[in-house]
């Protein structure tokens, strides 16, 4: 007979709170810079010049198209043999940024070339700025329509970030190995990292629905 003992993992509370704590900051690091990152990538590609749009479009093909974790090892492995040393936690924010950012481009170009042409002419005829037109008039709609496709990318991101324990990341993962190491109960463990994954997961999905509509894409009335 199996006898589980998730008491002994537990006690181990402190480890686990800081794995997920590094967690959430990595994650919402990554989802800042990264959608920032993904908005003017997906600007780019639309209103750039050609050689703009060509070292974006390589840019999103390559990252969409290898591992993270491969991009992860030559952030903080092939970086140094360039001269360039950065820390885990540096390393690990990086990654997660281009990362989030070129799956965020292609999101947020659908949201914008999803723009009904009236609303554009309406800003011209109005004498809007090219700036003031998408930050004012295309981008706001186009982020709530995109929105939920954005909210899972992030959240995707946020449950890779658990390959960052290769690099010695004290990320939640990383904190179910140690505890895994230490008590010789890796199944409890594992489950016990798998259900606060769930729960980080759901909770940060909550938040970024109510984020959105009021402060990201927030339609102000007259």
């Amino acid at each position: 007979m199996i006898d589980f003992d998730f008491a002994v993992v537990l006690a181990q509370w402190r480890m686990l709170l800081h794995g997920m704590a590094l967690t959430l900051v990595l994650t919402v690091a990554s989802a800042l810079l990264g959608g920032l990152l993904g908005v003017a990538c997906a600007w780019a590609r639309m209103n750039g010049g050609k050689a703009l749009k060509r070292v974006v479009g390589s840019y999103v093909e390559l990252v969409r198209n290898t591992p993270f974790i491969i991009q992860l090892f030559f952030i903080f492995f092939g970086l140094p043999s360039l001269g360039l040393r950065l820390s885990v936690e540096v390393a690990c924010v990086l990654a997660m940024v281009l990362n989030l950012g070129a799956y965020a481009c292609e999101i947020v170009r659908a949201g914008l070339q999803a723009t009904p042409k009236g609303q554009l002419e309406a800003a011209m005829s109005l004498a809007l700025t090219q700036w003031q037109t998408f930050s004012r008039v295309v981008l706001p709609p186009a982020l709530a329509r995109i929105w939920p496709a954005l909210v899972s990318q992030i959240i995707i991101v946020m449950l890779g970030s658990a390959v960052c324990g290769q690099i010695s990341a004290e990320e939640l993962s990383q904190a179910a190995n140690l505890i895994s190491s230490r008590t010789y109960r890796s199944f409890e463990s594992y489950i016990v990292v798998t259900v606060a994954y769930l729960a980080l997961a759901m909770g940060l999905r909550q938040v970024l629905y109510w984020l959105g509509p009021r402060f990201i894409f927030a339609t102000r009335s007259s």
